[in-house]
């Protein structure tokens, strides 16, 4: 089984993120078709309080007399009714995932919790170094924004008390190197001050959370005089 790729489900504040999962079952008599469903909650299947099902029809291919394969499609869209499908703020972090498999002599298999995958709120980061350009040992000002994806109002919104790293790439290097630890206000934002030494990027990186993907901002470069 493999759901989304093997990554994680992210979804945003307004459109529909669409995935697909594939299953694999093998039965003596042959398999008709596999399933799947996604589920939030911390009891059993029966009393989840958020699905995700699928959204179209399933593409099976047998590689054998006895061995199936299916594609299933699904879409998911941030809605604070989480009805099927949709999901609210509070449903963010780890989901249980339900497959099942029905025979060609009739029979249907059923694990409710089968594994986990995580179902998690977009992420943007922004940075902005100044001044530009700045003299060499003045003090350089890097603010950012960390946000993600709100799904009870369907808009970002800043993401507070988050450790986040200022990082630095010299011109002529290819690799970030992390500065400091900066931690994000109330409302998401970042601002810290460094001693200006060198051409380069600077960039904030978050690592993520259970709910939200890391992130990383463009680099915004800075000329040193």
């Amino acid at each position: 089984m493999v759901v989304n790729g093997g990554k994680n489900i992210v979804v945003g504040p307004t459109t529909a993120t669409n995935f697909t999962a594939t299953v694999t079952a093998s039965d003596p008599s042959g398999v008709i078709e596999t399933g799947l469903t996604l589920w939030y909650g911390s009891g059993s299947y029966n009393d989840a309080k958020g699905r995700i099902a699928r959204a179209g029809d399933l593409k099976c291919t047998a590689s054998s007399s006895t061995t199936t394969t299916c594609t299933i499609p699904f879409q998911v869209i941030a809605n604070p009714r989480a009805l099927t499908n949709e999901v609210t703020n509070s449903f963010a972090g780890t989901w249980h995932v339900s497959a099942s498999a029905f025979s060609k002599n009739r029979v249907q298999t059923v694990d409710d919790s089968f594994t986990t995958v995580k179902v998690q709120r977009a992420s943007q980061l922004t940075v902005n170094a100044t001044p530009e350009p700045v003299k060499k040992g003045q003090p350089v000002t890097v603010t950012g924004k960390l946000s993600r994806a709100n799904w009870d109002t369907h808009q970002y919104a800043g993401y507070s008390g988050q450790p986040v790293k200022l990082q630095f790439r010299a011109k002529s290097s290819a690799t970030y190197t992390t500065v400091k630890t900066v931690t994000t206000s109330s409302t998401g934002t970042l601002k810290t001050t460094v001693t200006a030494s060198a051409d380069g990027y600077y960039r904030y990186s978050f690592a993520g959370t259970s709910t939200t993907p890391a992130a990383n901002a463009a680099g915004d470069f800075i000329d040193v005089q």
